[in-house]
């Protein structure tokens, strides 16, 4: 049961995420940040000591976040008020965009993100990996322009969370850094079409939602197969959305890919399209290795029928993953028909 304290936090996290992204100065999307940060405390705490843990180490992090965001604020109203002419791409703006990479988690700044989400319940994961994103990448959309320091932070992000990730037996730590990967393909396609981003972003999300909403009581590679040896259907769902998420073609987080290739290809950035493109590759072993395992794992015939406590979320959960593996060919056959 949903504590009603927690509706009240939630309502203000969603106000204060349109409030930063809809304000017409730096001051308001700074309160709208506070608000947010203060409002999702609440929300991630529980009676397990491991979110307790999470929380302060979120709180920490985002007040430092929140403290290099202000200052860059008042050192670059200053300069603006001494120098009329005073050129807004300056050190300062890079530290205002180094301290919004730090609230969403990005490499190489990414020191709290995985730590954070293991003490986390499914749930909470969801919105930290979806709805947390959005601010600070609207704030990073709206102050810049592509050039050499984003160009590092993207590629530090497809080498980190490739790297990081070969070795996790965490669902939570594996989904951070897959998270990290897609944040850089996000930047990428941000810095050249904002309609790529949103639509990346509406397309991971989905994605995210399926897979949080499949593994509820499921933290640990060795809590995954045998679960999944208990129901085809869940197995065959779980397959076919990680294999998405690692945007193999046949499936709907392909499409994204595409279009932020595509993109640098016509914007001539053909180096930057490679590495990515090749790091991705290392995330996909990732994604293939776990998806194969249970592909391959032997079933034990007499646990076929027993069931998973899914009932409660069954026709959502059916729709959304419908919606993830048919949409690509939907709008493949929309598209030919424009």
């Amino acid at each position: 049961m949903t504590k009603i304290y927690k509706l009240m936090f939630m309502s203000i996290l969603i106000m204060s995420t349109f409030i930063s992204i809809s304000s017409y100065s730096w001051l308001g999307m700074w309160i709208g940040l506070e608000m947010n940060l203060l409002s999702i405390i609440p929300i991630i705490q529980n009676k397990n000591i491991l979110s307790s843990e999470s929380s302060i180490k979120y709180f920490i992090t985002q007040a430092l976040a929140s403290t290099m965001i202000m200052m860059s604020i008042i050192m670059m109203m200053w300069k603006l008020n001494l120098n009329s002419n005073f050129n807004m791409n300056s050190n300062l703006l890079m530290i205002m965009n180094t301290s919004l990479l730090l609230k969403m988690g990005m490499a190489p700044v990414h020191f709290w993100f995985p730590e954070v989400l293991e003490g986390l319940n499914w749930n909470n994961c969801m919105l930290m990996l979806t709805w947390q994103k959005i601010t600070p990448m609207v704030l990073l959309m709206y102050n810049t322009k592509f050039n050499m320091f984003f160009s590092i932070i993207i590629i530090s992000g497809v080498i980190i969370s490739s790297i990081m990730s070969m070795n996790q037996i965490s669902i939570r730590k594996i989904m951070a850094f897959s998270s990290i990967n897609h944040m850089s393909w996000m930047l990428a396609g941000m810095m050249m079409e904002k309609t790529v981003w949103i639509l990346y972003f509406i397309i991971y999300s989905v994605m995210t939602m399926n897979i949080c909403l499949m593994l509820k009581n499921i933290f640990y590679l060795n809590q995954l197969f045998p679960t999944l040896n208990m129901n085809s259907s869940m197995k065959m769902f779980f397959m076919l959305n990680f294999m998405s998420l690692s945007g193999i073609p046949p499936f709907l987080g392909f499409l994204p890919k595409w279009m932020v290739i595509q993109t640098m290809i016509e914007n001539n950035m053909f180096m930057m399209a490679m590495i990515m493109i090749m790091f991705t590759l290392v995330m996909i072993y990732v994604y293939m290795r776990i998806t194969m395992s249970t592909l391959i794992m032997k079933i034990n015939q007499s646990n076929w029928t027993m069931k998973v406590n899914m009932k409660s979320n069954k026709m959502q959960f059916s729709l959304m993953n419908f919606i993830s593996m048919m949409s690509l060919s939907l709008v493949t056959i929309m598209l030919n028909m424009i």
